[in-house]
């Protein structure tokens, strides 16, 4: 896929409308969100595909519940790193756990702020101890385990 924007294309309102449409259910039919948007589904098909190569879209993911899978911790942690000049080589390392499902590099405290999914505790224990305090550049980790996700969305375009 060519990540360069097309030059000629702008963003329109009906544009928003498909995204919005997708947000909500990104399964729903291009024929669907034709109706609703009152084009063709061939438009919706072709504004997509402008709206991919622009790299406004970028793909599609599933919103699960990891607890019906037996995955009962989710977790933050916010990482110090060493120096700031690691943080490239710390996030190669990071890349590699796989129960680790984002990363972010930020401001603030800590230098990296990451996302994980554990089996239950002791699973969390294993991957603080055995993976991630081994990463090479994490001087150390603040952990805080999420009871509850209460909202999880899109902004609205």
């Amino acid at each position: 896929m060519d990540s360069k924007p097309s030059k000629n294309y702008e963003i329109d309102n009906v544009d928003l409308k498909i995204l919005s449409l997708l947000m909500e259910d990104a399964k729903t039919p291009y024929t669907e969100i034709a109706k609703k948007v009152f084009v063709s589904g061939g438009t919706v098909h072709v504004r997509m595909r402008k709206m991919e190569e622009m790299g406004i879209v970028t793909g599609t993911t599933l919103k699960m519940d990891y607890s019906k899978l037996g995955i009962d911790i989710s977790a933050f942690m916010g990482i110090f790193l060493q120096k700031s000049s690691l943080y490239n080589q710390v996030i190669e390392q990071l890349k590699a756990i796989p129960e680790i499902v984002t990363i972010n590099y930020t401001t603030g405290n800590y230098g990296i702020f990451i996302k994980m999914h554990c089996r239950d505790t002791e699973h969390l224990r294993q991957v603080l101890h055995d993976k991630i305090q081994k990463v090479e550049g994490i001087e150390r980790t603040e952990t805080f385990i999420s009871l509850e996700e209460a909202l999880y969305r899109h902004i609205q375009l």
